[in-house]
């Protein structure tokens, strides 16, 4: 298991941050290739509800949590706070693309888009959290 945080001794399974990045980077996909809003405010949802720690109305966890039932045997815990740092910051990405597209500066609504695709690929792929390195980063100056 994981050295425990110091701000949180919560845990969290990975495989289901996995599977919900995958989500994510299906939908930042989808939006890529249609220029719907419909998909950005699926993920402004999304992110939204599962910030407030309302996950039983995620979508995108409930699925996690059911796919991730069905493949892994055990879960694969680790910390809490630096993936809930990262999803602040999914968050975050996810209403300056609404803002964005909302003022019709679509061509920069994508351009955070495709940052957010690939930080959420790089979650599905190869477990690697950009956010969780920035939260990393910050408490190394405390």
């Amino acid at each position: 298991m994981a050295k425990a945080c110091p701000v949180s001794l919560k845990m969290v399974d990975s495989h289901i941050i996995k599977v919900i990045a995958m989500q994510v980077s299906i939908v930042a996909i989808l939006f890529l290739a249609t220029n719907l809003s419909i998909f950005i405010f699926i993920l402004l949802f999304d992110f939204t509800i599962r910030a407030f720690r309302i996950t039983k109305c995620s979508p995108f966890f409930m699925f996690a949590k059911y796919i991730t039932k069905h493949i892994y045997k055990k879960p694969n815990m680790s910390d809490e706070a630096p993936k809930r740092f990262a999803l602040f910051i999914g968050l975050a990405f996810s209403m300056a693309i609404a803002i964005l597209y909302i003022l019709k500066l679509t061509f920069y609504a994508k351009i955070v888009t495709t940052i957010l695709l690939i930080c959420a690929l790089l979650e599905a792929m190869f477990n690697y959290c950009v956010g969780c390195k920035v939260y990393q980063l910050l408490q190394s100056f405390k």
